[in-house]
């Protein structure tokens, strides 16, 4: 019986250790949580204690039946994005709820990362909400809409964004843009370009990514 109101792939802690943490990985556009899931192969050998939740996302995606997305983008006005994303971050801060109360977690417990889109639902949920997060981790990603976003930040959880340098889906220059954002509203920012990648997550980068999350997990 599934837990949780998204549809989720559950990558429990090793000898049945009780969840102290958790790490929330967001799939991109047409994807869905058993192809993001992937990542946990590299990062569960670094991890304790700790529980891997990879949801699909609340609608099938438009132009691939058999994914999932985040927000429609069949439709590129900027306002009819931004209000689709919108309802997307209420049904995973519901989402997120359910998560706290089923383990016993505070935001304090809990890395937020995704890839394309989950990357950018995640910078919007760690930055909208109340309590900070541990961290957020985005891969390929970018803000939605940067005046939005200014007008509704309430904590300063850390990022770190990673980006091939030769994305053409989501060109690199979205990072830099984020990251300037980032700065200019003082909460702390770090990045890694990753040579000759396109829009991936490759092995460099997950490592990159779980060495993050370890150092700010357990901390």
């Amino acid at each position: 019986m599934q837990k949780f109101s998204l549809n989720s792939v559950i990558i429990e802690p090793d000898n049945n250790q009780k969840v102290k943490k958790a790490i929330i990985l967001l799939h991109g556009y047409g994807g869905d949580g058993k192809d993001i899931s992937m990542l946990s192969y590299n990062w569960k050998r670094y991890l304790s204690n700790t529980i891997i939740i990879c949801p699909d996302a609340q609608e099938k995606c438009s132009i691939s039946p058999s994914g999932f997305q985040w927000f429609d983008l069949s439709n590129d006005d900027k306002d009819y994005i931004l209000e689709e994303s919108l309802k997307a971050e209420i049904k995973l801060n519901f989402f997120i709820d359910e998560i706290k109360k089923e383990y016993n977690l505070e935001n304090a417990d809990i890395c937020i990362s995704g890839f394309s889109q989950g990357c950018m639902l995640s910078i919007n949920i760690g930055l909208t909400s109340i309590q900070k997060f541990n961290c957020i981790v985005g891969f390929s990603g970018k803000i939605i809409n940067k005046d939005n976003l200014s007008e509704r930040i309430k904590s300063k959880t850390k990022v770190f964004l990673l980006h091939g340098d030769t994305d053409s889906i989501v060109p690199i220059n979205n990072l830099l843009e984020a990251k300037d954002f980032l700065i200019r509203h003082k909460i702390e920012v770090n990045t890694k370009i990753i040579k000759n990648c396109e829009h991936s997550i490759p092995l460099d980068a997950s490592r990159e990514a779980i060495n993050y999350i370890t150092n700010n997990l357990y901390k």
